[in-house]
């Protein structure tokens, strides 16, 4: 039975991780709508269960839910062996789950950049490494991970952030080519979002070390995101749909990727003074000290 019809996925069943909001929860609704069955998981319990509802209320979904730390590699494990017993198969896996950390090399502790590490890159390869047989022994498996636009070209402040997201890059590459060597019936797909209107700022570390509140850099990145939560899961399994190898969320990402492909290295040092002009912007306004 082949998942590739946009629209109509006859009941397989999508795990889909970081689901209590954001694009997370805007995949699991619009799976939900295509007939898909859910396991969903994330930290967040409560507005986990309010996704799930969602899900059952709106589209009739069979929906279970887990609360799962996906840096966690022996209950990633657990949980991937109790979703395949579960529904006996495991059709999709959208690795989304992520958090953000603002902070300078020379400010960040080891600490903040190992929990960075942990859930950004470290549960893409746990969720992968986990689901990956059941996948391939569905006969018709999609592995859908998440990187960023960060994971195309530097940022300053968010160096944890970029090496996340550049090795998911990295990772989803090379196991892409991996499944096509070995014949495994698996498209796999990597996602760059922009700016997307999520939660991801109010969970951030590092925001207070910038000089400003969370809710006064939440409001700036949301002012700035122009693409909703909707619109990216929409583009995400459009793209799964068409086996894409890359999928690319926002003209903000397409701008990045643009410019990393046509300008290549040099543009960490267009870049750098720009970056400069806006953080005394910033200060002279009081949004940061």
């Amino acid at each position: 039975m082949s998942s590739s019809t946009a629209g109509n996925y006859a009941t397989p069943v999508a795990v889909v991780t970081g689901a209590a909001s954001g694009i997370g929860r805007s995949l699991a609704l619009q799976l939900a709508g295509r007939g898909a069955s859910l396991a969903l998981s994330d930290v967040d319990e409560m507005y986990l269960k309010e996704t799930a509802d969602m899900c059952r209320t709106a589209h009739g979904a069979t929906v279970e839910t887990a609360v799962l730390d996906v840096a966690d590699r022996a209950a990633v494990q657990d949980y991937a062996d109790s979703v395949q017993s579960s529904f006996g198969r495991v059709n999709m896996v959208f690795n989304n789950a992520g958090v953000a950390l603002g902070a300078d090399v020379v400010d960040m502790s080891w600490e903040d950049f190992d929990w960075l590490m942990g859930i950004n890159f470290g549960g893409v390869v746990n969720g992968t490494k986990a689901f990956l047989p059941y996948l391939i022994a569905s006969g018709d498996g999609h592995l859908v991970n998440t990187s960023s636009v960060f994971g195309l070209v530097g940022i300053p402040s968010q160096s944890a952030y970029n090496a996340a997201k550049f090795a998911v890059r990295g990772f989803t590459e090379a196991l892409r080519q991996e499944m096509k060597i070995s014949r495994h019936p698996v498209t796999v797909t990597c996602v760059h979002p922009g700016g997307v209107k999520t939660n991801i700022v109010h969970n951030a570390r590092g925001v207070s070390d910038m000089g400003a509140d969370t809710a006064t850099i939440a409001s700036m990145f949301n002012s700035i995101a122009r693409t909703t939560p909707e619109k990216a899961a929409s583009t995400i399994l459009k793209g799964m749909d068409k086996k894409k190898p890359r999928v690319l969320i926002g003209a903000d990402a397409r701008g990045f990727d643009f410019v990393a492909r046509v300008v290549g290295p040099r543009y960490q040092d267009m870049a750098a003074p720009i970056t400069r002009a806006g953080y005394a912007f910033a200060r002279k306004r009081g949004i940061i000290k």
